[in-house]
């Protein structure tokens, strides 16, 4: 990481049973006064992506893992860091929602006790190259083809809610073949409400990447080894590469072309009106 950078990019979730979503945010708000980015709590946890000066983001987290509003919820979250040279983000806002993924399937929970199908960023090095696993890149199709891991398989959607129909399609051949379904995606949440499914529902064999491509690139050095190309992500920074810097990709680059995906076009530069 850099040794002083301007602002800390931070990413975390947790499946955590909340019984007053709406009192956790509200103190969420009073907390973050110094943040940038997006909270959403739901009964089911906490998912976040949000930005400050480093010693206001110490102060933030430090916070979240001991007040006692949160009665120890937060604890051991995993935090994801990488240094900005600008805000990736201008307003903090804080949303209570029904769940943290909109998954697309009533009665799933990311709260579900299954066996843990987590692998570290060193394990799926060895993983993904294994021929007894299908590479699954568990994100829309504009994001992988910004950027995967090699030989990872497009699974064709837009939105999130449309990947289940996906799995649903394969997974008997998937189970015949005796694959491991390994898969991926940004921070990991996704992989960890779908992965619950797959096991639960499909019976399906499943590895997902612990902490998601932003882990790997922050554990793995030479993460540019297994990476092809960059990393969507969503605020105004648009892409990264494998050392967790800000790439010189535009919204424009990424979207314009493709009449269907205009609305995040839109949605970017209302992020970053000056470009």
């Amino acid at each position: 990481m850099d040794p002083s950078p301007a602002f800390l990019h931070n990413s975390f979730y947790k499946f955590v049973p909340l019984a007053g979503p709406e009192r956790v945010a509200q103190r969420l708000r009073e907390l973050g006064t110094a943040l940038g980015g997006n909270i959403l709590v739901a009964p089911e946890g906490i998912s976040a992506a949000i930005s400050a000066r480093p010693a206001d983001m110490q102060i933030f987290e430090a916070a979240l893992q001991s007040d006692p509003v949160f009665e120890g919820a937060f604890a051991q979250v995993h935090f994801k860091h990488n240094p900005c040279e600008r805000s990736p983000f201008t307003l903090l806002k804080v949303h209570v929602k029904p769940e943290l993924v909109a998954f697309g399937l009533p009665g799933v929970s990311g709260l579900a006790d299954l066996p843990d199908s987590h692998v570290s960023p060193q394990q799926w090095r060895a993983l993904m190259r294994r021929e007894d696993v299908v590479l699954i890149d568990n994100r829309n199709s504009f994001e992988w083809r910004l950027g995967r891991f090699e030989g990872a398989i497009d699974p064709g959607v837009r939105h999130f809610r449309d990947f289940p129909a996906y799995v649903q399609a394969h997974a008997d051949e998937w189970k015949r073949a005796g694959k491991t379904v390994a898969m991926y995606c940004t921070g990991g949440i996704r992989c960890e409400k779908m992965g619950g499914w797959m096991q639960q529902e499909l019976g399906l064999k499943v590895a997902q990447l612990d902490g998601g491509i932003l882990n790997y690139f922050e554990t793995m050095a030479d993460a540019g080894a297994d990476w092809q190309g960059e990393c969507f992500v969503f605020d105004k920074r648009i892409a990264i590469d494998t050392q967790l810097h800000e790439t010189a990709t535009t919204a424009e680059q990424v979207f314009e072309g493709d009449p269907a995906e205009a609305w995040r076009l839109a949605r970017a530069r209302r992020l970053d009106p000056a470009g």
